[in-house]
């Protein structure tokens, strides 16, 4: 596992610090840390919220912290209830309000991959960016099912309050911050001209969305159709692309590599950025037609990740068939000059909290449209992430930090998206307008083993039943699928 579990004998309201990395951190690695309290059952106040059975912490001064979330002993069992918290913010000394946690955190390992049979790994909630705060209190109740007389299901057991400290910015460390975010390079090809989403439009409209006639096979369910007659080949059929350079080693996906192989982007991984290319250079270097510019990508350098946390070595799959969309649901209460801390923290919590070996997602995408390199391995490698539970073979994982159940992404942040769809998925030999196959390895929409019909560009709630990526982002993935496939020249 990447870090030391908690013990969860801790008296409820009890603290711990997590932090035993595999080797000693990097000098110019930003401190941090992540400090943990056990819920408590709530008793009185409880009955008040309607149900007996509620945890959590009352008000109290903790440690400063910038993130939270919480989590519980087994990762296989459901929190089956709502999560709310307030925090007071360190300076003005105000209380928030009541603020909801997505209670259920579907970013997740494969079902028997190394990663999710490793030990300490937890049950999550989906982390909350709530600034800067020096206070907090908890409550965790548990939503009746049937009705007033239906059951009330029990809490997962060893229930705590995560919160992280991202730690600053290392003195003099180098800048990744663009002067235009995601702006292609000086001497670039033209961006092409497409038709911003509008939000009024009907989704089911749009003809790469799934569900469309033109989609062959395609039942109208959300995320294509599994077919019930597939004997678990990993065939593709309709994939027209070979693999490129994937750093491929013979060995099954998700095989441990314990070296980092030679990135095709032709960066250092120690940069702060890997610079953006225009759309002839990008064909020259990988050799491929239909490719779209390589983004500017900030690096794992670049937002100062502290190297040590993470377990040792690299994961990879085959190659990449496909991009699933999400949402981080950390809020949108975030400056763009605060992304690198919150991915700091979202890269704790998915290590130090959830027990994983790295951050979950192969990228993420702040509101200014900044592209930054989420999972270790080299940002053009087939590297194997934990985003979407069933489906992180052959494909990659994009975050866009946000809660987009109602609110509309920034524009910069969706065509941030299309332009690494148009140059990942070039990369492997797609068509961001066109479709993937990929083969289950179990999830709550599709067993393992069935071959799945994917959109090249999907969202995560196509591959599991989850709101993620919110509503609104959802209906953008058209106006992102068009606008890869035009970067792509098609």
């Amino acid at each position: 596992m990447a870090a030391l579990a908690v013990p969860l004998a801790l008296p409820s309201g009890a603290t711990a610090t997590i932090h035993t990395p595999y080797r000693a951190a990097a000098p110019d690695a930003p401190s941090g840390s992540t400090h943990t309290l056990m819920l408590a059952p709530l008793a009185t106040s409880g009955r008040a919220l309607g149900s007996p059975l509620a945890e959590g912490l009352t008000e109290r001064s903790v440690k400063p912290f910038s993130l939270l979330g919480v989590t519980w002993e087994d990762a296989r069992t459901d929190l089956e209830g709502t999560v709310q918290v307030r925090t007071r913010a360190v300076g003005t000394g105000a209380w928030s309000a009541w603020r909801d946690i997505e209670s259920h955190s579907e970013d997740a390992p494969d079902a028997g991959s190394p990663e999710a049979t490793e030990s300490g790994v937890r049950g999550a909630t989906a982390p909350l960016w709530v600034g800067r705060c020096d206070g907090v209190e908890v409550r965790v109740v548990p939503k009746r099912t049937g009705g007033v007389r239906g059951t009330l299901p029990a809490l997962p057991k060893g229930l705590r309050l995560d919160m992280v400290d991202p730690g600053d910015d290392p003195p003099g460390a180098p800048s990744a911050a663009p002067s235009t975010a995601g702006a292609p390079p000086s001497g670039a090809d033209p961006v092409p001209a497409v038709t911003p989403p509008d939000p009024t439009d009907e989704p089911a409209n749009d003809p790469a969305r799934p569900g469309s006639q033109d989609r062959p096979g395609d039942t109208g369910s959300p995320g294509g159709a599994g077919d019930p007659t597939d004997s678990g080949t990993t065939g593709r059929p309709g994939d027209t692309g070979g693999t490129g350079d994937t750093g491929d080693t013979g060995d099954e996906p998700g095989t441990p590599v314990t070296t980092d192989p030679t990135d095709t982007s032709g960066t250092e991984d120690e940069l702060p950025v890997v610079p953006a290319l225009t759309r002839a250079e990008t064909e020259a270097l990988t050799g491929r037609t239909y490719i779209g510019p390589r983004p500017r990508i900030v690096t794992r350098a670049g937002w100062h990740a502290d190297e040590s946390l993470r377990t040792e070595d690299f994961l990879f799959t085959d190659q990449v068939d496909a991009m699933f969309v999400h949402h981080s649901a950390t809020g949108n209460d975030y400056d763009c000059s605060d992304a690198p801390s919150l991915i700091r923290s979202i890269y704790r919590y998915h290590i130090n909290s959830s027990g994983w070996r790295d951050i979950g997602y192969n990228f993420l995408v702040d509101k200014c449209g900044t592209i930054y390199e989420g999972r270790g391995g080299g940002v053009a490698k087939a590297v194997f992430g934990a985003h979407t539970l069933g489906f992180n073979a052959d494909s990659m994982g994009v975050a866009v930090l946000g809660t987009f159940s109602d609110a509309e992404p920034s524009e910069e942040a969706l065509d941030a998206v299309a332009r690494l769809a148009a140059w990942k998925l070039g990369i492997y030999g797609h068509n961001p307008a066109g479709t993937a196959y990929l083969l289950s390895g179990g999830s709550n929409k599709y067993r393992k083993g069935v071959r799945v019909s994917f959109n090249s560009i999907s969202g995560h709630r196509d591959g599991f039943a989850t709101e993620c990526p919110g509503t609104v982002l959802y209906d953008d993935l058209g106006y992102i699928r068009r606008k890869a496939a035009a970067l792509q020249g098609r």
